[in-house]
């Protein structure tokens, strides 16, 4: 049974990043094994997205402790011309305008927005979190604390 709207789930636990390409904010490819070597928090959000946007200040204060790798891409079907505009228009700086134009992370994933999922060193999920939640609040921080970040 999935756990409730922004409750870790850690039915996945031990999966493999999936490995499907998506864009770096400059329109390059490139995909999670990119990251592998340390812990990142990959979140998945739509600029259409009521709890996506609820998220992100805290999203991006946490991207700005640069403790841990925060990768947001987006799953607007326009890419980074909708990300990376939608960010400077709220002023957040500390996240970069990854893009997913062709859905293949929330398709691989089996993933509804906003989808959160931390991933160990090696590639592996430890767990994810369907729904919005505040990402500098205590829940949060134990969570991200199992990154050994």
């Amino acid at each position: 049974m999935p756990a409730k709207a922004g409750a870790a789930d850690r039915s996945h636990k031990g999966e493999a990043a999936p490995d499907v390409q998506f864009e770096r904010p400059d329109g390059t490819p490139t995909s999670l094994a990119a990251f592998r070597g340390k812990p990142v928090l990959v979140n998945l959000w739509a600029t259409w997205c009521a709890p996506c946007i609820q998220e992100m200040p805290t999203l991006d204060t946490l991207a700005g402790e640069g403790k841990l790798k925060v990768v947001a891409v987006s799953q607007d079907l326009e890419g980074g011309k909708a990300a990376a505009p939608f960010l400077a228009k709220h002023g957040w700086k500390n996240l970069a305008a990854y893009a997913d134009p062709k859905l293949g992370l929330s398709t691989g994933l089996n993933a509804n927005l906003p989808t959160t999922i931390l991933y160990d060193a090696a590639g592996k999920e430890l767990w994810r979190v369907q729904g919005a939640m505040e990402w500098t609040g205590a829940e949060a921080r134990t969570l991200l604390g199992e990154a050994g970040a």
